[in-house]
Formats: C-alpha cells, structure tokens, sequence
C-alpha cells in the first residue's frame, strides 16, 4: 500500500488537521495513534472520503481521493466504526443481505451465497438469526467487520474497533482482524491498544493537536524521538495495564 498526504488541512470550528505531509509506500497495516482530540479519527474518515479536506491532497495507491473518485473507491474499501452501526431492526444475517443486495446490487442468488460464505468465515453461522442487541458486543463487531468485507475490499479502515467493548471481548474481534491481514487485506487504522499496535501495524503514525509528530516503521515505537510520543506511550501502557 501506498499512502500521500500533501499539505492535508480540516477545519471545524477550529484547525483540526493542520498541513499533514507523509508518504509511505510498502507497507500493509498502518496505526494511527494520539490522545483524544488529536485529529486521528477526522484523518480516517478522510482517507474514507467520507469527510474531505478543506486543503490539501490524499492518494492512496496513487489514486486521488475527491469528489469525481469517491464513489468508485468507496466501493474498493471496507469501514468499521468504534461501535458496530448495525441496523438493531434486522438480524445479523438481513444486515449483510441489506448491504449487499440493495448497495452492491448483487442478485438474492449471489447475496446468500456470499452472506453464507462470510457468516461461516467469522463463526457467526449461529447468531445469523438474531439481532443485534441480541448477541455480544464482541459478536456484533465482528457481525460489522463482516459486513464491511461484503464488497471483498482490498483496503479495510478501522475506527478503535474495540473502544466500545468490555475488556473481555476485545480479544475476539482483534482476533478476527488478525486473520485477514493474514489474508493479505491492507489496513489503516485508529487504536489505543498499543498491545494490539506492537503486534498488528507495519508502521505508526502519532499524532498531537492536529499534527503527526512522529512517523516510522512500527519498531519506531520502541525508540520514540520526541517527549510527546514517549509520555503518550507510558500513559497507555500503564492504563492498559491497570486496565488488565
């Protein structure tokens, strides 16, 4: 994967992004971490072209993310959120159905077939009939990750998928995650489990204030350069470790 940003900028009511400049090439998961407020969850969803800049460019893989190319490249990706954004009227099952067939104007025929083949991947086979609110938090995230897969994307983007889990079914959707990077899937994602970061990411992004103060291979992190990134590693490690 290859990822640019040129003179990236987004302003709210305040500078949230203030003139990002990285390029990396070759790498196949990238973590973006920082302290609440820092920018990192506004830069995901501009590299989702959800949201887009008020200046400034993004290529991924050499192509431009902006109006003309949004649409065709939102169909090459997959997106989970912090919480699952499931449909809580449909069952698990009907949530992927829905996607597929009314977004991915896929025929029933296809649809099911491919909704088998996803709910068997991710072990949901016996929650496929039950609604959301009815199953774990860690079997709707999953049941998210699944359905973000329906269009087989080649890049997937995580907002902190485990942010709103119990510590106790955290270890079931990184797990899951885990297994398609194996699949070869590229990633860009937004954690403060640095446990999961050490063991996931190919590189690291830290970010502060709207600005990314560091950036390098993920073995980077154990050699931090800057104040700022090695009290925000020592803040999250002893969190998450009281946490355990």
């Amino acid at each position: 994967m290859k990822l640019q940003l040129e003179k990236l900028v987004k302003n709210y009511d305040k500078t949230i992004l203030d003139d990002l400049n990285l390029t990396i090439n070759g790498v196949q998961a990238v973590g973006i971490i920082g302290a609440s407020g820092c920018g990192k969850s506004t830069l995901l969803r501009l590299l989702a072209g959800i949201e887009f800049p008020d200046a400034g460019k993004i290529r991924i893989n050499e192509v431009p993310i902006n109006l003309k190319t949004v649409k065709s490249y939102q169909e090459k990706i997959g997106y989970v959120f912090q919480k699952h954004n499931l449909f809580p009227h449909l069952t698990i099952r009907e949530n992927l159905l829905l996607i597929l067939e009314k977004v991915k104007k896929m025929d029933k025929n296809q649809a099911e077939k491919r909704t088998d083949e996803l709910l068997t991947q991710f072990q949901l086979n016996n929650q496929s009939d039950q609604k959301p609110y009815a199953v774990s938090g860690g079997q709707a995230q999953r049941a998210s990750i699944t359905r973000a897969l329906s269009n087989n994307p080649s890049l997937i983007l995580l907002d902190e998928p485990t942010a709103a889990l119990d510590p106790l079914l955290t270890g079931e959707v990184l797990s899951a995650i885990h297994d398609l990077k194996n699949l070869g899937k590229d990633f860009i994602f937004v954690t403060h489990e640095i446990s999961f970061l050490r063991n996931f990411a190919d590189y690291v992004i830290f970010m502060d204030a709207g600005q990314i103060i560091e950036h390098g291979d993920i073995a980077h992190i154990n050699n931090p350069t800057t104040e700022k990134l090695k009290q925000f590693l020592t803040f999250e490690t002893k969190n998450q470790f009281i946490g355990e």
